[in-house]
């Protein structure tokens, strides 16, 4: 398969819009989430009903051995909620949203072992902490209080969003266990460093508006193919190395990199198509699209612009110059041997 069709389905300009998106939502959750806290002491015990649930519930199916019906969807959002435990007798579940609650606990949906996919966002959650779910694949807790990775421990969990919560530092994801995962969403928590994330199936990791001064650890992601760090405190691009041999789409959008020749220590990524700089200090000189090409020459996209063709002429042409000014100093003398033929 060649690097084009690698980039079939990929859409940076698409990614962007949408994560740009995001981070609008980022602040409307974290005004209703500072709402929340002015009000919790107000809160009243409300536990979830049956009633509440009976409303709740859709998407009739067969379960066990397929003679017996169920409902397997449940949706109680925005209910004042305190207290889930009555879903501990709802086994059947397989979709549960009890986001924009007051929960603290998801304990009794440890019960619930045919669970596919989870939306708890904007609760009052402080840990993500559940039983081996086995078929789990989707699992959201957003905009809650979360402060570690602990206890996330699922085989088929492919999809985890953490983004908006409080987590300093990434713990206790064993790639052992989550073999399937491959989308980490962590943005806008308060990450000092990416140290833990050692998961080789991640295809997309979302760092961005964290504490972040460098890159560490990811070396061996050798299937991440976007890495999105935007709004962060970076300053030099070390941590990036060949063996991240997937990563297409990297966004440093917002960061401290000043210093342009820090460009060539990402020219080992080989699928390196589409990079994302503004609001970098290095992105107001006045080389900076060029320099960037010539560091990396299978590059496509340098911020919101596709590059040219003459534009790669001319950074071929100084990339060769270079290349010759390189070998001139590994071997001054054999100049001096060209120019000064000993006679026989």
């Amino acid at each position: 398969m060649s690097d084009e069709d690698d980039l079939d389905d990929f859409d940076p300009d698409q990614d962007d819009l949408e994560r740009e998106d995001d981070e609008k939502d980022t602040e409307d959750w974290e005004d209703y989430r500072k709402e929340g806290d002015e009000y919790s002491e107000e809160w009243m015990p409300t536990p979830l009903t049956e009633d509440m649930a009976k409303e709740g519930l859709s998407l009739l199916c067969k379960t066990g051995n397929g003679l017996a019906h169920a409902y397997v969807k449940l949706e109680v959002k925005e209910r004042d909620l305190t207290d889930i435990s009555l879903l501990r007798s709802y086994i059947h579940l397989r979709y549960v949203d009890v986001s924009e609650n007051h929960l603290t606990d998801l304990s009794p949906l440890n019960h619930l072992t045919h669970l596919l996919w989870l939306k708890a966002d904007a609760n009052r959650l402080r840990s993500a902490r559940l039983s081996e779910l086995p078929y789990l694949q989707i699992a959201s807790f957003a905009y809650n209080q979360i402060t570690d990775t602990e206890g996330i421990s699922h085989p088929r969990l492919g999809s985890l969003d953490l983004k908006g919560n409080r987590i300093r530092l990434v713990t206790g994801l064993d790639p052992q266990n989550l073999i399937s995962l491959h989308t980490l969403e962590l943005r806008g928590n308060q990450l000092e460093s990416t140290l833990g994330i050692n998961l080789p199936k991640l295809k997309n990791l979302y760092l961005a508006q964290n504490l972040l001064k460098k890159v560490e650890g990811l070396e061996n992601l050798s299937n991440l193919t976007t890495l999105h760090l935007r709004d962060n405190h970076i300053e030099t691009l070390n941590g990036f190395s060949g063996e991240m041999k997937s990563l297409q789409y990297l966004n440093l959008r917002g960061n401290m990199v000043a210093d342009l020749g820090e460009l060539a220590k990402l020219r080992d990524l080989p699928k390196l198509r589409a990079l994302v700089l503004l609001d970098n200090p290095c992105a107001d000189e006045t080389d900076y699209r060029q320099e960037a090409l010539v560091q990396m020459a299978h590059l496509e996209r340098l911020d919101k612009d596709f590059y040219e063709e003459e534009e790669r002429v001319e950074a071929n042409e100084i990339r060769q110059r270079l290349k010759e000014d390189q070998e001139q100093e590994v071997d001054p003398e054999h100049d001096m041997e060209s120019d000064h033929p000993s006679s026989l």
